[in-house]
C-alpha cells in the first residue's frame, strides 16, 4: 500500500469518520450529553492507561531484576502510549479501539500475532542448538595454547 495514501487515510479519513459519528450521536442524544460522554471516556481511559502503564513498568523491573530482556513488556508500553493518545482524541471509534487495547490478553495476543507474522518472532529461536544424542557424542579432552607469528 502506498505510504502517502496511508498517511492521507490516517490524518483525513479517521477525523472525518469520527466527526460523522459525533454528529450522529449528537443528533440522537444531544450536544451536551455527547460532549460529556466524550470527556468521560477520555478521563476514564487516561486513568486506566496510567494504571496499566505502572503495571507494565513493574513487570519490566521484575524482568530486569531476573536479568531477562523485557522486550514484550516494552512493546506493550509502546502500545499503551498509542492507546492513551487514541483515548484522549475526541471520538467514539478511537475510544472503542483504545478500550479494546486496554484489555491485556487482547493486547498481548495482537502483539504476538504481529511479531510472528512480521518474521521478528519465530517459533524456535535461530540461536538455539539442536539437541544431540549424548550416547553418540565423543568428547576429546585436552589443553591448547595460541601461538602468535612473531
Amino acid at each position: 500500500m502506498n505510504p502517502l495514501f496511508l498517511l492521507l487515510l490516517l490524518f483525513v479519513g479517521i477525523p472525518l469518520t469520527e466527526l460523522y459519528f459525533l454528529i450522529q450521536v449528537g443528533a440522537e442524544i444531544g450536544a451536551i450529553p455527547t460532549i460529556t460522554l466524550t470527556v468521560f471516556t477520555a478521563v476514564l481511559g487516561g486513568m486506566m492507561v496510567r494504571v496499566q502503564g505502572f503495571s507494565t513498568l513493574l513487570r519490566v523491573r521484575d524482568a530486569l531484576s531476573r536479568e531477562e530482556m523485557p522486550a514484550l513488556e516494552i512493546l506493550e508500553g509502546a502500545v499503551l502510549l498509542v492507546t492513551g493518545v487514541m483515548l484522549l482524541l475526541p471520538g467514539f471509534i478511537t475510544d472503542a479501539i483504545g478500550f479494546i487495547l486496554l484489555i491485556p490478553p487482547i493486547r498481548r495476543a495482537l502483539l504476538l500475532y504481529f511479531l510472528k507474522h512480521s518474521g521478528i518472532l519465530q517459533r524456535q529461536p535461530p540461536f538455539r542448538q539442536p539437541e544431540q544424542n549424548k550416547e553418540n557424542t565423543r568428547v576429546i579432552e585436552g589443553e591448547f595454547r595460541q601461538v602468535d607469528d612473531d
